[in-house]
């Protein structure tokens, strides 16, 4: 009985371990869709990240700004891979909410980019993004 119990707990434990590194994968395979269609110029890699009403807030020279995020990207260009380096520095989840932190780095300066993720209908999509460009 005690063996029955043990393995039904190690079972459970393995299975809540399982679903949460699956969801850290799905999560990194969004923000690597925005990251890698970002780098790339290619914008149908990119809009694979972003739920359709996702918004964007920042702050311009003009000051605070708020726009859908994929209208800001649909004018991307196809060009040239961008020379940029980029690195997820922090995935948090809990149950069907994350966020992440970003660090996408230019040989002058890096934007950090701090993005809200929500699961909806079993997959990850990005569903606000603010970020800062520090200057290195």
């Amino acid at each position: 009985m005690k063996q029955n119990l043990l393995l039904l707990i190690l079972t459970l434990c393995l299975g809540t371990v399982t679903a949460q590194e699956s969801d850290y994968q799905l999560v990194q395979q969004t923000l690597n869709y925005y990251m890698e269609g970002g780098s790339n110029k290619d914008f149908n890699t990119l809009k694979k990240a972003f739920h359709p009403t996702a918004t964007m807030k920042y702050i311009s020279d003009e000051g605070y700004k708020e726009v859908n995020a994929l209208e800001f990207f649909s004018g991307m260009k196809p060009g040239p891979r961008v020379n940029r380096k980029n690195r997820i520095a922090e995935i948090t989840i809990s149950g069907h909410a994350a966020n992440a932190r970003l660090e996408l780095e230019y040989p002058d300066f890096t934007f950090v980019d701090f993005m809200n993720l929500l699961k909806i209908d079993g997959e990850w999509k990005i569903v606000n993004k603010i970020f800062y460009k520090r200057v290195d």
